[in-house]
């Protein structure tokens, strides 16, 4: 007899057995019907799990055998694998370290049934990051990972004695690299998919050859491991190996999972250059061979003296190659092709040369000079070098870099590291050029990584936010949970033909693991707010009146969103500033990701997410699914590096009971909540105006979202020639529709149109 349904209220946690209808059992202690504590529970197909249980779910230390016979011992949390555990599969391989949300993410060490072993980082259960990948058959791979596949700059070392230390991509070797023979014979050179592609230089074996220390230099690692931020692409020129820079750094190591891309020719090379080391009669230790191969084929080959200490450089892109890398879209009509990849150019060797002369300067609080015009930084950038600046393969151009010291703080007070800052901007991947969602005519560039987003300006732009700059600088570091642009830095290009191009560096709003599934432009205008339905694309950014939904948000959540909209609007108000938006991305949770969640798992793959664990007990023992969850905030459960758009508190939620809260997407991720970043919401899809007088439709269609939200667009006064253009249009349309007016109008407009966006109560 089931005696848990006689206990009395409010009794306290205690043993108990249960036997359920479907062959379940559980021992253990209970709080009311719900496992609480230390307890056991077999499931009738044969898992059983044993150890800690919160209110229900699986959380703690704990035990979790499958009837495959797959075995984890480890941390729990809500149900899932989530901390550190040991996972056993069915095929004996043994899997130790961090998971998140029932994936192999963080730091683990992994040893294969057959032997094989790999030891780095993991993200979602695939190798990524750095780690090292032993292989059975003596062969080993050191370096850096990407969805399971050697990808980046990385060492492998075969069980005969040959080594390469290059770069990889998707497996095979891909980029500038060195082939060191077990002879001791080198090929300096660059591959293409796996196999040699270009011109190259071999040294072969007892011949002088260039410093493998420099060569590991010149693709930024030093000895240690450790990146150097000192060149741009990936890609070495024949002509650059015996020039290469005196820059302080060296190697790097990580990891594959598959045999390795053997390289077919390199017993015929070291062959073929044996027979010529005496050739002429010279001293083979100034003999080498100079080749060009065609995509794994030998084409030609020369004979060089092998002089150390002679130059040679670098060979830029050719023009061909260039026009694969950067946009045909025109944003002026000098901006296009070469000119636009000179452009990007230019301004990762400007950033790169500015935070870096400004990161040693001891940090001081900003003084009234740091906002003057004397705050500038000017330095000219010839391609041939000078004793202050790097040579490269751009055109010779000059930089200007406004009030170094002010933004400086900013990015410390926005919690970006320095270094990091510059990987993204400047780092070998470079940077993409996007399309613009406005009528500004500006260009944008997105980062690799898409943490930052770099906007050129126009002069009158640039004057307005100097000129708020002081203020700005304030109302950030008053209120953390701003919502307004945050800006990392303010430069400008003089190009050598006299152009000058503006720029300012960014946070992106939409900078999220997860998919943005639309974008919204709105400013509480109604005139020519709309989008022709045949230029809406996947990724368009819509306007006011496309916006089809109302937003419901929890209390607290909604309180702490308004209080900082009004802050923020005030702010904008007093420097009369319009035409700023709220810039809105939506993430939608499909239906089908709400189905078999609460499923006990079966067989566990190795090539697959681990199956949740958040299993119900019982249908008393369980909790409804639910397509976002928010629950109380845990630091080490979620990421709280800052991003470039997140800098705010963690927000408290009235449904947790006023308590700081992570959202939970099951199977997907947890995430940190924070004002304007990964905020949960329920979208209710708004009817037509004349259906919504039927008595007969009383239900809203209604999604789960997550909430990505800023404010973008605030340099633009209310000057002269907005005063002109509210007079005109005013003459046309309702003043109270059209987009420009005055500010204080505008401030209220737009906050009375988001409260219809974001509205109280349900």
């Amino acid at each position: 007899m089931d005696t848990s349904i006689l206990s009395p209220p409010g009794e306290r946690e205690r043993e108990r057995e249960r036997e359920f209808s479907n062959g379940d059992f559980y021992s253990g202690e209970v709080k009311g019907l719900l496992p609480h504590g230390k307890g056991k529970y077999s499931w009738s197909d044969g898992t059983v799990y044993e150890g800690d249980w919160d209110q229900g779910k699986i959380s703690g230390k704990g035990k979790l055998t499958w009837s495959s016979g797959a075995k984890y011992q480890g941390d729990f949390s809500g149900g899932y694998l989530h901390g550190i555990g040991t996972m056993t599969s069915p095929d004996e391989s043994v899997y130790s370290g961090a998971w998140r949300m029932n994936v192999r993410h963080g730091l683990g060490r992994k040893e294969y049934c057959n032997s094989d072993l790999y030891d780095g980082s993991w993200k979602e259960g695939s190798q990524e990051g750095r780690g090292s990948y032993s292989w059975t058959n003596g062969n080993r791979y050191i370096g850096s990972w990407k969805k399971g596949k050697m990808c980046g700059r990385g060492v492998m070392r075969w069980g005969d004695g040959d080594l390469f230390d290059g770069f990889w991509l998707n497996g095979s070797r891909h980029g500038s690299g060195v082939y060191k023979f077990a002879d001791g014979s080198l090929y300096f050179g660059t591959w293409s998919r796996g196999v040699k592609d270009g011109k190259g230089i071999f040294y072969p074996a007892g011949s002088k050859h260039p410093s493998l220390k420099k060569w590991c230099r010149s693709l930024e690692y030093d000895d240690t491991g450790k990146f150097v931020l000192s060149r741009s692409n990936s890609s070495m020129g024949v002509d650059e190996i015996r020039s290469l820079s005196n820059v302080s750094r060296s190697l790097s190591m990580n990891t594959l999972a598959s045999d390795h891309p053997r390289d077919l020719t390199s017993k015929s090379a070291r062959t073929f250059g044996s027979a010529r080391q005496s050739e002429g009669g010279q001293d083979k230790n100034r003999i080498a061979y100079e080749r060009e191969y065609m995509q794994g084929v030998l084409i030609r080959e020369s004979v060089i003296t092998s002089s150390v200490d002679r130059s040679l450089k670098i060979r830029p892109p050719s023009s061909t190659a260039l026009s694969k890398q950067v946009s045909a879209r025109t944003f002026m009509t000098f901006l296009t092709g070469e000119h636009n990849y000179h452009l990007m150019l230019n301004l990762q060797l400007g950033i790169r040369y500015t935070v870096g002369k400004i990161t040693p300067v001891p940090r001081r609080e900003v003084r009234g000079s740091d906002f003057g015009k004397k705050a500038r930084t000017v330095m000219f950038f010839p391609r041939d070098g000078s004793n202050l600046t790097p040579p490269h393969k751009s055109i010779d151009f000059s930089w200007k870099d406004y009030c170094p010291m002010v933004f400086r703080n900013l990015r410390e007070m926005f919690k970006l590291d320095a270094a990091e800052y510059m990987m993204s901007i400047c780092g070998d991947d470079g940077l993409t050029e996007i399309c613009s969602p406005g009528k500004s005519g500006s260009i944008f560039y997105l980062s690799h990584d898409d943490r930052f987003v770099i906007k050129t300006l126009k002069q009158s732009e640039l004057k307005v936010l100097l000129k708020m700059l002081p203020r700005y600088y304030k109302h950030v570091g008053d209120h953390e949970n701003t919502l307004i642009t945050k800006f990392f830095g303010v430069h400008r290009i003089t190009l050598k033909w006299g152009k000058k191009v503006r720029f300012v560096v960014m946070g992106n709003m939409f900078c999220t693991e997860l998919k943005i599934h639309r974008r919204y432009d709105l400013k509480g205008s109604s005139q020519g707010r709309f989008t022709e339905k045949i230029k809406i694309q996947e990724k368009t950014t819509l306007k006011d009146l496309d916006l089809a939904y109302e937003f419901h948000m929890d209390k607290l959540l909604r309180e702490a969103l308004f209080k900082q909209i009004y802050l923020d609007c005030a702010f904008l108000e007093s420097l009369q500033i319009i035409d700023y938006s709220l810039l809105l991305g939506l993430h939608f949770r499909a239906p089908g990701q709400l189905n078999d969640i609460l499923e006990p798992p079966n067989a566990i793959s190795d090539q697959e997410s681990v199956s949740s664990v958040d299993v119900g007990v019982t249908q008393e023992l369980s909790i409804p699914p639910k397509g976002l969850l928010l629950v109380t905030h845990e630091p080490n459960s979620v990421s709280t590096a800052p991003g470039p758009h997140i800098r705010g508190s963690t927000l408290r939620a009235f449904s947790v009971g006023e308590q700081e809260v992570d959202l939970i997407l099951p199977g997907t991720a947890r995430l940190r909540v924070q004002l304007g970043v990964n905020m949960p919401a329920q979208a209710h899809h708004k009817l037509d105006e004349d259906k919504e007088e039927s008595a007969t439709i009383e239900l809203f269609e209604v999604y789960d979202v997550v909430v990505y939200m800023g404010i973008i667009d605030i340099l633009q006064e209310y000057n002269t020639k907005k005063k002109v253009e509210h007079k005109c249009k005013s003459l046309q349309y309702d003043p109270l529709t059209i987009s420009v007016t005055e500010p204080t109008i505008y401030s209220k407009r737009f906050v009375n149109f988001l409260h219809k966006v974001f509205p109280e109560g349900m």
